[in-house]
């Protein structure tokens, strides 16, 4: 197993790929333009990165609305479009530590968590969807006898996906994926704070066999790259994961241009809901404790709000603190390391704003909010897990999502104001009931208005299971067979069978 000295040597000696990667090959932005990766881990820039403009992402969508139409991949055998995604699979798998160096870098997760986690996710994606293709049937209409219909699926045609910071390989994974396996040509806008990983699963992806055109990647800026891409004519639907603002953006730029589908996963602020009668309350304040400091509290899902009974509130809190503090922060580098760095300036300061407003509420500081340094380390930014007490949950630190390690605790008295409490925010996308009480459990699982809705436990997932939100946390699914058909049309065929009765040859 690589140490920490050998895998800070090997990042000193990064040589990523820079280039947009556009109908099969690496090339430079049209007018040259290019923009800095900085990594999260001691702020020194890894690698300067073309940055597509308007015209380059013109000539990405057109490769890939060029490939859709030649059927290379769109018409073929979908057990080749199998074959080829298995292949991809084991290709990420083969170079796990290589994308896991880059993940690692350009996202300031530990080191250990993108060996471990989220490289062999993107790779299981991949796989799973391609053994998916030869198991989803069409279906046939109950038509009267004299005709037939049948309902298969198509491709829709050029996917415009594009992805947040904060889990690169996996989100990818998740759009890229169902996309292709479904026959689309797709065009991937990573965040221009992680562009390498994407860059290097395309390469990847034509090794395995994927045809030059069928998958694009065009790191750049937002509001040039992300809004060309969004406008385009050619492209059939675009999928976004980031902030609820940047996703109206999107819905705007489809009613600007050709009217294509969106789907959009916008965050939340997820409640973790604690009932009096939580039975196991060290495993409970596990879950509670990595369900919000995990990825230093960047995940969209993240368990950010805790709210408990008052009952069993000192004791729950003492132990969510002890996990916390348990928690090792530390350099991304260092395979012991838990807790990595928040992803740049910009949100380690957006943060700290939120501990102004703390003070300003008047809430207390249970653990943490400490700006740390490991040894060794010069620069970065790393933030301890932060633990604040008594939330109003109606105010700003009980309602904005903060994306950082940040929980947020508020009490209540009974299921009925817990739930109540829960509901109240603007934002769906998940939430857990703790109770060893099984009719509170599945009342409280429907009355919850989240995508996702766990019993006793907190961020267990899987490719199996849909992932989305309700509210203002977005529309569609990742994941799932529900994610192949989001990338599908469905058409009908009737076939008019006659009314005559079979006749003598």
């Amino acid at each position: 197993m690589t140490t920490k000295q050998g895998w800070i040597q090997r990042a000193a000696t990064l040589k990523p790929s820079s280039g947009l990667y556009i109908d099969g090959a690496f090339r430079s932005a049209r007018d040259g333009q290019t923009f800095p990766t900085v990594s999260p881990r001691d702020g020194t820039v890894t690698a300067h990165i073309a940055a597509a403009g308007e015209t380059d992402v013109d000539d990405a969508v057109t490769a890939a609305h060029r490939a859709y139409e030649a059927g290379a991949w769109s018409r073929t055998d979908r057990r080749y479009r199998q074959d080829v995604l298995v292949r991809l699979s084991e290709l990420i798998l083969e170079n796990v530590e290589e994308l896991a160096l880059l993940e690692s870098t350009d996202t300031g997760h530990p080191i250990s968590d993108a060996l471990g986690v989220d490289v062999p996710s993107c790779a299981r994606t991949f796989r799973w969807y391609a053994e998916a293709l030869d198991k989803v049937y069409d279906d046939v209409a109950p038509t009267p006898r004299n005709a037939l219909a049948i309902i298969s699926r198509e491709p829709l045609g050029v996917i415009g996906a594009v992805v947040p910071w904060n889990y690169p390989l996996i989100i990818s994974a998740w759009k890229v994926a169902p996309a292709l396996a479904a026959g689309n040509s797709v065009v991937l806008k990573p965040s221009e704070q992680t562009s390498l990983s994407a860059l290097r699963l395309a390469e990847l992806a034509t090794e395995a066999g994927v045809p030059a055109g069928v998958f694009n990647v065009i790191p750049g800026l937002g509001h040039v790259a992300g809004a060309a891409l969004g406008r385009h004519p050619l492209v059939d639907k675009i999928t976004f994961t980031g902030s609820p603002e940047v996703g109206r953006y999107f819905q705007l730029y489809a009613s600007e241009s050709n009217g294509k589908q969106v789907a959009l996963e916008l965050g939340g602020k997820s409640p973790q809901v604690v009932l009096h009668d939580v039975g196991d309350i060290k495993a409970c304040a596990s879950a509670v404790a990595w369900g919000i400091f995990y990825n230093a509290g960047q995940t969209c899902h993240g368990g950010s709000r805790l709210l408990v009974d008052e009952r069993v509130h000192d004791e729950l809190l003492a132990e969510v603190i002890k996990v916390g503090r348990s928690l090792k922060l530390g350099d991304p580098l260092d395979p012991e390391t838990q807790i990595g760095t928040i992803i740049d300036d910009t949100q380690l300061q957006s943060i700290l704003g939120y501990y102004k407003v703390a003070e300003a509420e008047g809430i207390t500081v249970a653990s943490g909010g400490t700006q740390v340094r490991p040894d060794g380390v010069e620069g970065g930014y790393y933030l301890e897990p932060t633990v604040l007490d008594g939330v109003d949950n109606a105010g700003r630190i009980g309602q904005e999502e903060i994306f950082g390690p940040v929980l947020a605790v508020s009490t209540f008295r009974g299921a009925a104001e817990g739930i109540r409490l829960a509901n109240e925010s603007k934002y769906g996308l998940a939430a857990s009931i703790w109770t060893q009480d099984i009719t509170t459990a599945h009342t409280a699982a429907r009355e919850l208005r989240a995508g996702t809705v766990w019993v006793n436990t907190f961020d267990v997932a899987d490719i199996i299971t849909p992932f989305g939100g309700f509210k203002e946390s977005g529309f569609g699914r990742d994941r799932s067979l529900h994610a192949l058909d989001a990338y599908s049309a469905l058409k009908t065929t009737w076939i008019h069978l006659g009314d005559a009765p079979l006749g003598d040859d």
